[in-house]
């Protein structure tokens, strides 16, 4: 076998890897909330952390760039602004999110 067959067998299972990841802190996060735990502020941070990286980990390694996966962000937030989503009608969720991030581009 070839180094770059060794690569993309390896890129393959990294992706696997970071699936189950992605599942695993999911299920995580809707067990701390059915359990109701006393330190869940600290915990649902940290799972939702988790989710976070490993999500933009599997973007990376199925060949997006960071910067692209931001920018997808941005417009997705923009757009959800334009329509009227719930959450930005209920709570201005989604404009305090995009200052955030635009923001930290300052």
């Amino acid at each position: 076998m070839q180094n770059k067959d060794i690569d993309i067998i390896k890129n393959m299972k990294t992706v696997e890897w970071l699936k189950a990841q992605l599942l695993s802190s999911m299920a995580n996060i809707h067990i701390a909330l059915a359990n109701g735990d006393e330190n869940t502020e600290e915990n649902l941070e940290d799972l939702i952390s988790n989710v976070i990286l490993e999500t933009l980990l599997l973007g990376r390694r199925l060949g997006l760039t960071y910067e692209g996966i931001e920018s997808a962000l941005r417009d997705n937030i923009r757009l959800n602004l334009i329509e009227g989503h719930k959450i930005e009608k209920w709570y201005g969720d989604l404009s305090i999110l995009l200052e955030y991030i635009d923001k930290d581009k300052s």
